[in-house]
C-alpha cells in the first residue's frame, strides 16, 4: 500500500535464493557500500559508476546491489560484484537510509540516460560465467601452491579486483579458463611450491 503507482512492479519482482543466483545473468554488477578496507577498494561515486554503466548499458544487463539496512553487504557479497560504489557522506555519520541510497543512484541513472552514448559495445561475460572462472582459478592456484590453503580468499579477492577492471567478455573468460586448464594439466607432476623444501 506504500508503493504508490508501483504495484505492478512489485508483483513482477523476481525472488532468488541467493545473490549469486540473482547476478548469474548480469555481466555488470555494482555493490553499494559505505565501508572501505582491504577488499573494498577502487570505490566509485554514483556519477562515476553511472558513467561506467552507461558505456555498456546498450549491450549488457546491469544490477545494482544494495545491502541490508542495518549491516550492508558482506565481504563475500561485495566480491560477487564487478564494481563497487559509495555515496560520499559526512565522516560523522556515513550510513544512509536504504530508500535514500536507491533514490540517489536511480536519480543519477535517470540524469545520465539522456546523454548516454548508445553505440554498440561488446557484450561482457555474465556473472555465472565469471564465478565459474574464479572457482576454476582458485582450484588450480591451490593445486600449484600459489594460494595459502588457510586463507585462499585473501589473494583471490585481489585477483577478482584485477580481472573486474579488465571487464572480460565471454571469449576472454574462455581463454583464462583454457590457461587454467593447461596449468592444471602441466602441473600433474608438481613437486611443491618453489623455494619450499
Amino acid at each position: 500500500m506504500f508503493a504508490v503507482s508501483a504495484k505492478d512492479l512489485l508483483e513482477k519482482a523476481e525472488i532468488f535464493p541467493d545473490l549469486e543466483s540473482a547476478l548469474a545473468d548480469s555481466p555488470i554488477s555494482v555493490a553499494t557500500t559505505r565501508r572501505h578496507g582491504k577488499y573494498r577498494q577502487e570505490i566509485f561515486s554514483p556519477p562515476e559508476i553511472v558513467a561506467k554503466i552507461a558505456a555498456d548499458a546498450g549491450t549488457n544487463r546491469c544490477s545494482l546491489v544494495f545491502g541490508r539496512e542495518d549491516s550492508g553487504l558482506t565481504t563475500q557479497e561485495v566480491a560477487l560484484c564487478r564494481w563497487q560504489a559509495t555515496i560520499p557522506t559526512s565522516a560523522e555519520y556515513g550510513s544512509l537510509n536504504l530508500a535514500q541510497s536507491v533514490l540517489i543512484f536511480c536519480y543519477e541513472i535517470l540524469q545520465a540516460s539522456g546523454v548516454a552514448d548508445r553505440q554498440v559495445v561488446r557484450a561482457l561475460a555474465p556473472g555465472d560465467s565469471l564465478e565459474s572462472m574464479y572457482s576454476h582459478m582458485e582450484k588450480v592456484l591451490m593445486k600449484i601452491g600459489f594460494l595459502n590453503p588457510e586463507n585462499p580468499a585473501h589473494l583471490m579477492m585481489t585477483l577478482r579486483r584485477i580481472l573486474a577492471r579488465a571487464e572480460l567478455d565471454s571469449r576472454e573468460v574462455t581463454i583464462v579458463r583454457g590457461l587454467m586448464s593447461q596449468v592444471d594439466w602441466a602441473c600433474s607432476e608438481f613437486k611443491g611450491k618453489k623455494g619450499v623444501a
